[in-house]
């Protein structure tokens, strides 16, 4: 049916739905700070405004950690999809931040895996989605690694009691329920859209370990700048933190964040929550911390996204004989 459409009115739905992602990033970003009802906008502007956030020095700085964030992933973007296309660092750049303004208002950035897809021809899009997924896996990774650590201490220090039985439970029954799914798919041969768990399996087992291990490096610097970003707003904001208290409370508060899933797309606000709670035994006021976790937000997907509006709406798609 598809094909049965003329030219000209395809060209004009596909010129739709590219200002229509773009339309939803925006409107989605205004909803975050404009209608944030945890934080006021008037309320996070005031406290950036006195504690001089805006001037030109701190700009440069919190501009420069972000730039290089997003320099090593589009970086990592490029050596990961090697085995499968040679691009260019500029082909990396329109697929990372194309994809990241596509999937801004996506549960947990789900769209990323479709958007990157999209820029390669249709025999490349399967191996893609699972580099894209080889790629969130190889960052999370680093963020369990690190945030492991930091609950360790964080527990140790301020004698967080948890409680072991019902956590057990929970853990059995998640490894049950693991178990049943594995053996399902194992046995029924499952698949969607061709992928099966055989192929699967095969294609990661397959995959080169040394660009795994490139990938695992520039994650690690990756974590390594957001998170003293994140350390450099404490002090910014005249939280008095030494570098070791702020990085187990920083790790554990990625590592909450990641596994608590934000069904709605509402990453700055399960962010915030938890920061609140990690933070608010150092005694920081919670008004503080949600600007904190909001400017890191602007910083490091805000701002980047806009760039990447650009690229959505000069995408088009791949010729077959690329």
């Amino acid at each position: 049916m598809i094909d049965t459409v003329p030219y000209k009115t395809k060209q004009f739905f596909f010129v739709l739905i590219k200002i229509s992602i773009v339309v939803a990033a925006f409107y989605f970003i205004y909803q975050k700070l404009a209608q944030n009802s945890d934080l006021k906008f008037s309320v996070f502007t005031e406290l950036l405004v006195k504690n001089t956030l805006f001037s030109l020095k701190n700009g440069i700085i919190l501009a420069f950690l972000s730039f290089f964030n997003w320099f090593f992933e589009i970086v990592k973007w490029q050596q990961l999809v090697t085995p499968i296309q040679n691009i260019s660092f500029k082909n990396a750049l329109e697929q990372t931040l194309g994809a990241l303004t596509a999937s801004l208002f996506t549960p947990n950035r789900i769209g990323e895996y479709g958007a990157k897809a999209m820029y390669f021809t249709k025999d490349y899009r399967k191996r893609i989605l699972l580099i894209t997924l080889i790629g969130n896996l190889i960052q999370m990774g680093v963020t369990v690694l690190f945030g492991c650590v930091g609950i360790y201490f964080f527990m140790k220090e301020f004698q967080v009691v948890l409680n072991v039985s019902n956590m057990l439970k929970i853990l059995i029954i998640g490894l049950i329920v693991i178990a049943i799914i594995v053996f399902f798919i194992r046995k029924t041969k499952w698949s969607i859209k061709g992928f099966s768990f055989e192929k699967i399996s095969t294609f990661i087992k397959n995959y080169p370990m040394n660009i795994m291990v490139y990938g695992l490096v520039l994650s690690l610097l990756r974590y390594f700048i957001f998170s003293f970003q994140f350390y450099y707003l404490l002090t910014l904001f005249g939280i008095e933190i030494s570098y070791l208290q702020a990085m187990m409370l920083i790790t554990s508060m990625y590592l909450l964040a990641s596994i608590i899933p934000s069904i709605f797309a509402f990453d700055v606000v399960v962010k915030g929550s938890v920061a609140v709670y990690l933070f608010g035994f150092m005694g920081v006021n919670a008004v503080t911390v949600l600007c904190i976790v909001t400017l890191m937000w602007v910083f490091n997907f805000v701002i980047p996204s806009v760039f990447g509006s650009y690229f959505v709406l000069k995408f088009n798609l791949p010729e077959t004989n690329s």
